[in-house]
């Protein structure tokens, strides 16, 4: 028997002990899962039954601590391919049944052992559907997860340390999780655009995906200002702009608003996913707000209205766009009394009506809010490149 498999039977024969603690009070009481110790962030739950390296991985929960409400989680193991940026990005991560052992041929490792080894804190051995119900009615909310000697503690000493925690809203992380140095992803074959995309907490499917349509992808920061954007490509500047996907309240990016603005203006085709699609309803005059506990999952249904058509998508979103979901409407003007012309929602989820696209039709920019480049999840969404493509090909420009 391996080191690794000693220490997972030893964990399950001693039953390491660890409670998990939502703001409000309430306690659910388990075992240890990967690093010993504690942690607090937003509890979410996400609905995937596959894909949890990817979700692990994905920049957009940082800070969240997330619930799996598949059962049995850690049967694939952990991979040297799968991963969608450098590290592990949750908070905290809770399971019901963790897999003894990885049956999978990609395996090179343990799910628990690459929890321990990045030192993420989590639990195992709870009711993950009494815990998903509870945030289902309650709603997102702070929690903490505490194993070893802080188990033992108190829960409303635990609690209180949970309500220390920051909240969601009003949180600006994109700057925690992007690139500190541009960097280019070269197109596959025959180069045929030049494409910026500001990383927000990009996934590093997004701009492989991007590079198989011929597209040389430059990442940039965060904190890159329009003229870093338009020095992309030479004198021409950039064929077009991406924003990604990445955590945090968007009603916190005054300044990635400003630039998408600079983008809009200069008629650049523009594409935007999840965080992207928040900042283009902002920059359009259009509010967000929080949702009550996200959509999370590779199982959401969304429709296009363009085609009616209904796909099976990748979320992972808190926040969402506060704009109206039937017609054509005409974009709020900005403080300076820029107008952005007709607007329409072009995708909505069919579980609450959340809208899930935005697509400008006197300018050439759209976005959807969930994640098309499955990873993981399923491919319904892929010609969402395809769109951005043709967008270029067009070569709208003021």
């Amino acid at each position: 028997m391996t080191a690794s498999a000693l220490l997972d039977l030893d964990r399950i024969l001693d039953g390491e002990p660890a409670v998990l603690v939502l703001e409000d009070g309430r306690a659910f009481y388990g075992q240890a899962y990967g690093a010993v110790g504690e942690t607090v962030g937003e509890a979410v739950f996400s609905t995937g039954m596959t894909g949890y390296q990817e979700t692990l991985t994905d920049p957009s929960y940082h800070r969240q601590v997330v619930v799996m409400t598949t059962p049995h989680v850690g049967n694939t193991g952990v991979n040297d391919e799968d991963d969608e940026s450098r590290r592990i990005w949750v908070a905290g991560y809770v399971v019901r049944d963790p897999a003894l052992r990885p049956s999978s041929w990609r395996s090179a490792r343990t799910l628990e052992d690459e929890l321990r080894t990045q030192g993420v804190v989590g639990i195992s051995g709870i009711d993950t559907r009494a815990l998903t119900r509870h945030l289902r009615e309650r709603g997102a909310m702070r929690v903490g997860i505490f194993s070893g000697d802080r188990a033992g503690s108190p829960v409303a000493q635990l609690t209180e340390a949970v309500l220390d925690a920051p909240l969601m809203s009003g949180a600006a992380l994109a700057a925690e999780v992007t690139t500190s140095e541009p960097y280019v992803v070269p197109a596959v074959g025959e180069k045929r655009f030049t494409v910026a995309a500001l990383d927000l907490g990009i996934k590093a499917m997004t701009p492989t995906l991007l590079a198989q349509q011929g597209i040389e992808v430059h990442v940039l920061p965060a904190t890159s200002t329009f003229e870093d954007i338009r020095a992309v490509g030479g004198d021409g500047g950039p064929d077009g702009v991406f924003f990604s996907n990445g955590p945090g309240d968007p009603a916190t990016a005054d300044r990635e608003v400003a630039v998408l603005r600079e983008v809009l203006g200069a008629r650049i085709p523009f594409f935007g996913i999840c965080f992207g699609n928040q900042l283009l309803g902002r920059a359009l005059g259009f509010g967000t707000f929080k949702l009550k506990y996200g959509h999370r999952g590779i199982n959401q249904p969304v429709m296009d209205r363009t085609t009616g058509k209904v796909e099976v998508t990748a979320h992972n979103h808190g926040f969402a766009v506060d704009a109206p979901t039937d017609g054509e409407v005409t974009a709020p003007s900005d403080a300076d009394g820029t107008a952005y012309g007709r607007v329409r929602v072009s995708h909505v989820c069919l579980n609450d009506g959340v809208v899930e696209g935005l697509e400008c039709l006197d300018l050439p920019a759209y976005s959807v809010q969930y994640h098309p480049e499955a990873a993981a999840g399923p491919h319904d969404a892929a010609y969402l490149f395809d769109r951005f493509v043709q967008l270029m090909e067009k070569g709208n420009r003021a």
